[in-house]
């Protein structure tokens, strides 16, 4: 396969530059009395570029990528949505950009009161008593609630550690229960989608520490018996703890602290204006009720009348999860996106998503099976097992979609789909978009039926065809190779 775009190394001539130095007004030294030999290296072959061979260069290579800033990211279970630009520029602000960690409370007031101020607005979104803004993100969330959960139990002198995981939560929470030492039992779902009540009733018992409930679930569904959920954890000693990946769906109409959770994490990088993708970072706060609360990792940010300050007077918290106070300017931006939407924006958020979601799966459900046909919530899960019949797979109806713009949705997840095709359109898209991506659905499932091979060899629009994934997995390419430059 030939690329299209050379390297900056064979972009290379020699003499240029890109930038140009005044004359100096100080003598010159011999760069032996600077550095001594042992430290020097010639010969570092690195690339001569003028500027402007340098940006066009980076720009072309970031117009072949996908993101929120220039296509429909459509990622079912990751809300990757369009965040305003302001909330970045508030980040970047100096004086909160520019503060150290390590700063004495008197000199970071500022920063401690922002901080103070968003653990209020998060315990109110989700009806709970107190948040931790330490986590670095979702997974290491979900680890310090399983952390909570056991030191919460040996505090009472009991030894449960049984975890219940419904089939249809979040990939990532039996390993974090895994590897907060618990034991992972999985739970099935009912034939709505639902967690299967016989099932939890036959499974909760004296062992039962936990259960990690998806709210909504990984299928686009607020469970319709999830307060009975609750209700039977509850009777047997058990906890609630709630994955608030999905709380894009619930701002403003339900709060997870009166649907009976007890502890909750929540992705400020999925819900709360920050960008999401290219490896983060994130941020994962949790919430937890009064019984739970003491639990959180400490420091948690406190106010008295001298100010705000570092509480670390905690004796029966967890520890802290990470270094500092959190992913500071990730808090920042919530912070930012909460104060300029205020109550009703948020309630529109949550209304807006669910309704985007409902109006795509409308316009897709007459050429795709859906499983669990009903009204959804922010999401929604599809099938690609009719077009399977014609020989299409879901990994190749999402190729295709490249060829008309639009970044590829979840596939095979959650598991308990068939040829799974899991679609988000969040609230920030106009009608206008998902009209346009529906109808290339559409036009995807009729190709299917009539010409499949021009699905099954997709992406035929972009500067590079279908990669063979397995071969990059197992065997990268990790350094420059100029012979296979051409390849």
């Amino acid at each position: 396969m030939k690329i299209v775009e050379p390297t900056v190394f064979e972009l290379s001539a020699a003499g240029r530059t890109g930038f140009s130095l005044p004359a100096s007004d100080v003598p010159e030294q011999p760069l032996d009395e600077l550095l001594p030999a042992r430290y020097r290296r010639s010969g570092l072959g690195l690339p001569e570029m003028s500027e402007i061979d340098v940006v066009r260069h980076f720009t072309r290579l970031s117009q072949m990528n996908f993101g929120v800033d220039t296509n429909f990211y459509p990622l079912g279970s990751c809300t990757m949505k369009y965040n305003p630009k302001i909330n970045e520029e508030v980040a970047a602000l100096s004086g909160l950009a520019e503060l150290h960690p390590y700063q004495s409370n008197e000199d970071a007031q500022g920063a401690l009161r922002l901080m103070y101020e968003l653990q209020d607005f998060l315990a109110e979104i989700t009806g709970m008593a107190a948040v931790s803004l330490q986590p670095a993100a979702g997974a290491q969330g979900e680890l310090t609630g399983m952390l909570m959960v056991s030191a919460y139990h040996r505090a009472r002198g009991d030894a449960r550690r049984q975890v219940l995981v419904p089939d249809s939560a979040h990939g990532t929470n039996p390993a974090s229960a895994h590897l907060a030492g618990m034991e992972v039992v999985s739970l099935s779902s009912d034939a709505r989608g639902g967690v299967d009540l016989a099932a939890l009733r036959s499974l909760a018992g004296s062992e039962t520490a936990a259960i990690m409930l998806t709210v909504p679930n990984t299928l686009g569904l607020l469970d319709e018996n999830l307060c009975q959920v609750t209700d039977i954890v509850h009777r047997c000693g058990g906890l609630v703890y709630c994955d608030g990946a999905n709380l894009n769906a619930l701002l403003g109409r339900a709060r997870l602290g009166d649907l009976g959770c007890d502890l909750v994490q929540m992705n400020l990088h999925k819900t709360f204006s920050a960008p999401h993708g290219g490896g983060g970072p994130g941020a994962g706060p949790v919430a937890a009720r009064e019984h739970l609360a003491p639990f959180l990792p400490a420091p948690l940010v406190a106010w008295h009348p001298g100010g705000y300050y570092l509480d670390y007077d905690r004796p029966q918290s967890i520890g802290r999860m990470r270094a500092f106070h959190g992913n500071f300017l990730v808090l920042v931006k919530a912070y930012a996106y909460i104060r300029s939407l205020g109550a009703e924006g948020l309630r529109r958020v949550s209304g807006d998503a669910v309704l985007n979601a409902n109006y795509l799966l409308s316009r897709v459900r007459q050429a795709y099976d859906v499983p669990y046909d009903e009204s959804c919530m922010h999401e929604f899960v599809a099938s690609g097992r009719r077009q399977k019949a014609h020989g299409v797979r879901t990994l190749d109806i999402t190729k295709r979609l490249m060829d008309f713009g639009f970044h590829p949705p979840t596939v095979y997840f959650p598991l308990i789909v068939e040829e799974a095709l899991m679609i988000e359109p969040t609230e920030t898209e106009s009608r206008q978009e998902l009209d346009r991506f529906a109808d290339a659905l559409l036009r995807i499932a009729a190709e299917a039926e009539q010409e499949p091979r021009k699905v099954q060899e997709a992406p035929h629009a972009t500067r590079f065809g279908r990669m063979d994934e397995v071969a990059a997995a197992r065997r990268p390419r990790l350094r420059w190779q100029p012979e296979l430059a051409g390849e």
